[in-house]
């Protein structure tokens, strides 16, 4: 009896030159569909599933490969033999190979225009029951999900290679495959139920790449994208120069990224160690960068640098004058990445929509053997939602710089401060015991700059020595979130030094 193969796929490509391989090596193909169709064009012997079944696709080809034919055939123990006794005395052939992939239902939800009905259609059930079945019983049955280990089996097969071993590693790569299929289409229906946290939480990751180390050379790393639609972040960054990645710079870059995110205007964030160091914003990328390092020109050394604009030849020159870990841009000119690459080690990524906020982002956060889940800090605090609470109001200058700053102070580690002055942030103290240790720190960051600057808080003042501190370094306007039952020694503090407070009712912890 010839060995058989069954190939029933959805992506086809590779398909018709791999049944005529299998062909070649005295393989009988059995197909479906429109797989059978595309391989009888080619010239290539097929026999239809209906032939081995005995019954024709019905239902609209939901239902054509779920028969004891078909399962009985992939699942029976060859070195069984009562399992071999009833594949006689039903005349089913043992099927030796399966290579199957599935209905696109995560291409499908993709499409903002598609339909709950069309999701639901493209909800496989004969291709993961076959490959399920297949990879249970790897020991006899070859299953092949990938169409990139078609070329690795035909070679093992002529060289009498196709041993346990590399089929246990297709059933594992079969099993992850219907996994993810499963969780995506579990995720999907648990939105259109309006389940943010729904009780059994599905998600599921592809690896991008192996890393050289974690966040020390003695820790393994990988990294993983998210296969979940809407959600994206430097996972859709596109590596154009450089060095490979590390742990760390993926981590930095991914703060730098969200926080560029922020701004509608030109921006440039200098990030280091998952803490933004300098932000600037300006009428130009050039000013925004000369901003953003003239706001701590010391910690961006060896940091990571975002843009939400083009990088031109001009910037490009003053980028290239210092060392940098990572720049990440929608875009260069062609100049300026000429200019950037001189440089063999530094990191270049481009990412579209770094000028475009991202409210669709969910963090995720091991604790031990458990998960924390929140949505995204995706709160834009604009002027109609600030209260002025003391006698002083801000000026215009005063409350664009508070804003600013308080975009900013969301992505630093909280107890957080940030001190801004002309769309530039001059201090910024972050991952402090104290707000007003944070508070000191971000002073003696900013040093003379403090004078005339304004400052914002992550959360709420619990005593007035912020404030305080403020009057003495020349702070001419706070924004906080207010709430504190000492809310008023603050106020009182405010009016009697002449300094505007905001208090906006939305604190940022970031922990």
């Amino acid at each position: 009896m010839k060995p058989r193969a069954l190939i029933s796929v959805f992506n086809k490509s590779g398909a018709a030159e791999f049944a005529a391989g299998l062909l070649e090596q005295g393989y009988e193909i059995v197909s479906t569909g429109a797989t059978a169709k595309l391989l009888t064009e080619r010239g290539l012997t097929v026999t239809a599933v209906e032939t081995v079944t005995g019954f024709p696709e019905c239902l609209d080809g939901r239902v054509k490969t779920l028969h004891p034919y078909i399962h009985g055939g992939i699942l029976a123990l060859r070195d069984s033999e009562p399992h071999m006794a009833v594949l006689n005395s039903y005349g089913i052939a043992p099927i030796d190979i399966v290579a199957v992939n599935l209905y696109p239902f995560g291409e499908v939800i993709a499409d903002p225009e598609h339909t709950l009905e069309r999701a639901i259609e493209n909800i496989d059930i004969g291709g993961p029951a076959m490959i399920r079945a297949a990879a249970k019983n790897y020991p006899f049955v070859t299953v092949i999900t990938d169409a990139g280990d078609y070329a690795e089996v035909l070679a093992r097969l002529k060289n009498n290679a196709l041993d346990e071993s590399f089929r246990f590693g297709l059933a594992l790569k079969a099993f992850s495959h219907t996994a993810m299929y499963d969780a995506n289409i579990a995720a999907y229906l648990n939105r259109i139920a309006g389940r943010e946290h729904p009780d059994v939480l599905t998600l599921t990751f592809e690896k991008k790449q192996d890393l050289r180390y974690g966040e020390n050379p003695h820790q393994h790393a990988a990294y993983y994208r998210m296969m979940l639609s809407g959600v994206s972040g430097l996972e859709q960054a596109v590596f154009l120069h450089g060095k490979e990645l590390s742990y760390n710079n993926i981590n930095d870059a991914h703060g730098a990224v969200n926080l560029a995110r922020e701004f509608g205007e030109a921006v440039c964030v200098a990030v280091k160690h998952a803490t933004p160091c300098g932000v600037g914003i300006g009428g130009t990328v050039l000013e925004a960068f000369e901003k953003a390092y003239g706001a701590d020109s010391v910690s961006i050394f060896g940091g990571i640098v975002c843009f939400n604009r083009d990088v031109d030849l001009e910037t490009a020159r003053k980028l290239s004058d210092l060392f940098l870990e990572v720049i990440i841009a929608p875009g260069y000119t062609e100049e300026a990445l000429k200019c950037l690459t001189v440089k063999k080690g530094v990191r270049i990524l481009v990412m579209a929509g770094l000028n475009e906020r991202n409210t669709a982002n969910i963090e995720l956060k091991s604790v031990g053997g458990g998960l924390l889940l929140q949505n995204s800090d995706d709160s834009d605090i604009n002027a109609e939602q600030l209260t002025v609470v003391t006698r002083r109001h801000p000026t215009d200058a005063e409350q664009r710089d508070m804003l600013f700053a308080m975009k900013v102070v969301k992505h630093v580690k909280s107890n957080a401060i940030v001190l801004a002055k002309d769309g530039q942030t001059v201090g910024i103290g972050g991952g402090a015991v104290s707000r007003i240790g944070a508070a000191g720190t971000a002073f003696a960051n900013a040093g003379a700059k403090a004078e005339g600057a304004v400052m914002a808080s992550d959360a709420y003042f619990p005593f007035p020595d912020v404030a305080e501190e403020c009057a003495r370094r020349g702070v001419t306007a706070i924004i906080q979130p207010g709430g504190s039952k000492n809310d008023r020694l603050s106020i009182e503090q405010c009016d009697s030094c002449g300094i505007a407070m905001i208090f906006t009712g939305v604190r940022h912890f970031r922990h």
